[in-house]
């Protein structure tokens, strides 16, 4: 079983698919603590009312990133709490150099596109404007690049000619809680590899029965 922990910067709905996800037992790992940059976040009563442990830990002097001591306090108390798999569930800040290392191929985020393409904010609104086909969302290994590190998994969601920002990021977001669950419990399968720019995927196992 691994130790999950969380961070989050708002209403924490990929982190609570993920919580329940690891309650009902389809993933292999228990969420030991969540933590927020935002002290105000929705999140943290969520996960206590899910009866998981919840803080904020303010991330330092960083308009946008986590560094500092607050990059310190955020690593010392993963170490105590012996992570072994960090997700990113709406986290809004850019991790370092110290960070990364720490964490070397523990650390996951979700992103509301289909990378390479729209990486940043405003994603929905991007890929309507630009007139894209199709969107969708992409769980990644978090390095050093924001939005590029090797890719996990991915789902396709079509546009419709009608779609708008609320109705297109509620389509991506029932695929993000779909595929953010299996992606970690392919991580706690032992089941991914990364290899370079890609991530390889032990066939077999409950790949693909979520």
């Amino acid at each position: 079983m691994i130790r999950i922990a969380v961070l989050v910067s708002g209403r924490g709905t990929n982190m609570e698919s993920i919580i329940k996800n690891t309650q009902n037992g389809y993933i292999d790992g228990r969420v030991v603590l969540v933590i927020s940059d935002r002290e105000d976040a929705p999140a943290l009563e969520k996960a206590r009312r899910l009866g998981i442990e919840a803080k904020f830990i303010h991330p330092g002097k960083g308009k946008y990133t986590l560094m500092g001591k607050g990059e310190e306090r955020y690593i010392d108390i993963l170490m105590r709490k012996n992570v072994d798999l960090v997700c990113l569930a709406g986290f809004m800040r850019i991790l370092k150099t110290k960070f990364l290392r720490t964490f070397k191929g523990k650390i996951m985020n979700i992103h509301p596109s289909l990378l390479p393409s729209f990486k940043g904010l405003n994603v929905q609104k991007r890929a309507l404007e630009y007139g894209v086909k199709f969107s969708g969302c992409t769980i990644h290994f978090v390095d050093e690049s924001v939005d590029g590190g090797p890719i996990i998994l991915q789902a396709v969601v079509p546009i419709f000619q009608d779609d708008n920002v609320d109705t297109l990021s509620e389509r991506i977001l029932r695929e993000e809680h779909r595929i953010y669950a299996e992606a970690i419990k392919l991580f706690s399968e032992d089941a991914l590899t990364i290899n370079g720019r890609k991530v390889n995927i032990k066939q077999g196992g409950s790949f693909g029965k979520h």
